[in-house]
């Protein structure tokens, strides 16, 4: 059984942080093909405006659900547009889930894993199939509830989580856009990946390595 406390997640934020800066450039790449060119840039920005954040909190009388919410406003701040509002309806949503809490077990964190995805999708409201991140956080949620409940923990769930969201990601290739600025394409969207469901392929195998590595 793992126990995540509040500096394990700051250092979550400190991980995904670090892996959205090395992948910038090749998100931009990708988003420079349907979108603006610069949905790295956004990431990186939101994931250190977190970072910083939950950082200048005291992790030993902060409980997960204030660091959330903390790492919520500072990555709206600093991302007005697009994934700003999403990912900071998805932190929300986790402190949400374990209002309380002062440690979380393996089904805690989990339980936020799944929150963070869901609210995510009630924010863009997309559904599987629009090529958009919601291609790669709701299997990776679905995956990693499977996972826990055959008893594979933490460790296990976050495995399968991010290779099910390496298989999403992958899959919105072969997808037509029909949501956000990459829908006017149509079908010249064919054949590449949506930059939000790779971006949360760098999101989900960074939370795992930080949180069971």
């Amino acid at each position: 059984m793992t126990t995540i406390d509040s500096n394990r997640l700051a250092g979550m934020f400190a991980a995904i942080a670090d892996a959205m800066s090395a992948d910038r450039d090749r998100l931009c790449a990708l988003d420079g093909v349907i979108g603006d060119a610069d949905h790295g840039i956004a990431m990186e920005l939101g994931f250190t405006a977190a970072r910083d954040a939950v950082a200048a909190l005291d992790g030993g009388t902060t409980d997960p659900t204030t660091l959330l919410n903390t790492a919520a406003k500072s990555f709206l701040n600093a991302v007005g547009a697009s994934s700003g509002p999403l990912y900071a309806t998805a932190f929300m949503r986790g402190a949400a889930a374990v209002k309380g809490k002062v440690a979380l077990d393996d089904a805690d964190t989990v339980a936020v894993f799944q929150a963070m995805a869901k609210g995510i999708q009630d924010r863009g409201k997309a559904e599987p199939g629009e090529k958009t991140m919601i291609d790669a956080w709701v299997p990776a949620a679905t995956a990693a509830g499977e996972a826990l409940a055959a008893g594979k923990g933490l460790a296990g769930s976050l495995a399968a989580a991010a290779e099910a969201a390496r298989a999403g990601a992958e899959a919105t290739k072969t997808m037509i856009a029909t949501k956000g600025r990459a829908s006017r394409l149509g079908e010249r969207s064919l054949g590449h990946m949506d930059p939000g469901a790779a971006s949360a392929v760098t999101v989900i195998e960074a939370m795992r390595v930080a949180l069971t590595g």
